[in-house]
């Protein structure tokens, strides 16, 4: 098993996870998004919306994080055994998946920051697509998304609908939380893998206290699961602490000196 991804990118995160609790063999390639690495010919040729993380198993290429999680799932004996209700379990999954990180973690980036990598971005697209005439197209598209997310960052009613969608999620995780260890049942399960780093986003940009600690029993969950090796794994040893700050000034060094010298 072939993994494409990085620990930016949040759909990314969860197929991890799934991946180190199962106990699963499998090749991480990192693809850089905020270096634009996503974009690339040979990633764009594999997954022409350029989005991570692309999953491979043989003649299996699949992209979506929901659809991976389950596949992994079905290899072997599903994760958590009896001790999960299968039904909850994708309840939750299907849930989770539906909220939209992108414009909650944008909206909550600051706005110099944004435009700087955002720029960049689209400076890379225009530089692919003249490397590769044959994807113009493709290319194009990505364009057009990337210039549909700044207008979409300017509907308020948007974000804070957002914003809401997140809300009910953490609102009902925490009454789940209040009757079982997990969100399926007794044990670890995927509807923890998707949900995970949803709780690590909002920690990396500073809401813990905000959207987490006003929440008793998804606080103690959030503090249990931070404990496990899959966590620090796929998670903790980018973003736990000082960690993040490595982590994230190294990349924004990086396309600093590209910019500078025009190496997109």
């Amino acid at each position: 098993m072939q993994l494409y991804q990085h620990p930016y990118s949040l759909d990314s995160q969860k197929v991890r996870l799934a991946l180190e609790e199962k106990g699963l063999d499998y090749w991480p390639y990192s693809i850089n998004p905020l270096k634009a690495k996503n974009l690339d010919s040979r990633i764009f040729r594999m997954n022409p919306t350029g989005k991570l993380p692309v999953f491979l198993n043989g003649q299996h290429i699949i992209f979506d994080a929901l659809s991976i999680l389950q596949y992994i799932d079905s290899i072997h004996e599903p994760l958590g055994g009896d001790d999960v209700d299968r039904e909850k379990m994708l309840l939750w999954m299907r849930w989770t998946d539906s909220w939209n990180p992108k414009l909650f973690t944008l909206n909550h980036v600051p706005q110099k920051y944004r435009i700087f990598f955002s720029r960049f971005q689209r400076r890379a697209a225009i530089a692919r697509m003249a490397e590769c005439p044959d994807l113009a197209g493709k290319y194009h598209l990505k364009l057009h998304s990337a210039y549909a997310t700044e207008e979409q960052l300017k509907d308020k009613e948007l974000i804070n609908s957002s914003n809401e969608l997140l809300i009910k999620i953490l609102d009902a995780a925490e009454d789940q939380l209040s009757s079982t260890d997990f969100l399926a049942g007794g044990a670890f399960s995927m509807a923890d893998a998707m949900f995970i780093p949803v709780l690590a986003r909002i920690s990396l940009l500073n809401l813990e206290e905000e959207y987490i600690g006003s929440r008793s029993h998804l606080l103690a969950y959030w503090n249990r699961v931070k404990k496990r090796p899959s966590y620090h794994a796929v998670i903790g040893k980018y973003f736990s602490g000082w960690r993040k700050y490595k982590t994230l000034y190294a990349t924004y060094s990086s396309v600093w000196v590209r910019n500078l010298f025009r190496r997109y």
